[in-house]
């Protein structure tokens, strides 16, 4: 999402040829939804609708448009053994010349779609907090990374948002509920301190604390001592990223917290 909005920002500035393939229908077993769109240049593109000859077609008519001077042609595709795909659906894709009224129609799509996006604060710019931070950024959802300490930041990825702050009540309490957490900090007292906030809260959708089975057992002593209910325990997930590897490079560690993180917070119910 962040590339297309790069790219309509680019468009409004240098007003450059492009083009908006978007899929307008669906019926069936189809790689993307109605709404899908990718952006083309004549010799770039950015977004997808699905991958195979569907996008690599219209991406040509899209640069055939471009060429020709045309305004708008729709296409439509059945996606079975003559086009290389056996999804079986059918796809109706527009293909359009960008001007203002599509640009501000497809950013105000892709604001309402950001809107909805959950909030995961993490907390620690260590060095799996600075993994974390490149692995989560190109994720649909709005990170939020909280450290006192300026300097172990480094760069920022583009779209996170970096606090530098030791206020990490304030952070915790402005987060809305159904947000997310992940807890990295350099110390297991501020650890615990935050994952106990966020327990007595009650209402965040996922709490990752990273760290041993071990402490994750002394965690848990340490709550029921302040009367934390057991269901609300027995909700952190400690160790982040236990699926089987053991392998504690920290951009390993953030690809499987990454996929923990799709799995248990980003996917539907």
């Amino acid at each position: 999402m962040k590339d297309l909005l790069n790219a309509l920002s680019r468009w409004q500035a240098e007003a450059a040829p492009m083009a908006c393939v978007q899929v307008m229908e669906v019926q069936g077993s189809t790689p993307r939804e109605a709404g899908a769109f990718m952006l083309v240049g004549e010799g770039w593109h950015t977004g997808t609708i699905g991958g195979g000859c569907l996008e690599w077609d219209s991406v040509q008519h899209a640069r055939t448009l471009l060429r020709t001077g045309g305004a708008e042609c729709v296409y439509r595709f059945v996606l079975g053994p003559e086009t290389g795909q056996c999804c079986g659906g059918r796809v109706e894709v527009r293909v359009a010349r960008m001007n203002a009224a599509l640009a501000l129609a497809l950013q105000q799509q892709l604001a309402r779609q950001q809107q909805s996006w959950p909030v995961l604060v993490l907390f620690g710019a260590g060095h799996v907090g600075r993994a974390l931070a490149r692995a989560l950024a190109p994720l649909p959802l709005r990170l939020i990374w909280v450290d006192p300490r300026a300097e172990e930041f480094g760069p920022v990825p583009e779209g996170v948002e970096a606090r530098i702050t030791s206020g990490w009540e304030q952070v915790l309490a402005e987060a809305p509920p159904g947000s997310g957490i992940l807890v990295l900090t350099p110390s297991h007292t501020l650890d615990a301190l935050i994952v106990a906030a966020a327990l007595e809260r009650g209402d965040f959708s996922y709490v990752g604390l990273i760290g041993s089975r071990t402490k994750r057992r002394r965690f848990e002593a340490g709550f029921r001592e302040i009367g934390l209910p057991e269901e609300r325990i027995a909700s952190v997930i400690c160790p982040i990223g236990a699926r089987g590897v053991r392998d504690k490079r920290p951009e390993i560690i953030a690809a499987l917290v990454a996929a923990e993180l799709i799995e248990r917070f980003l996917t539907p119910s």
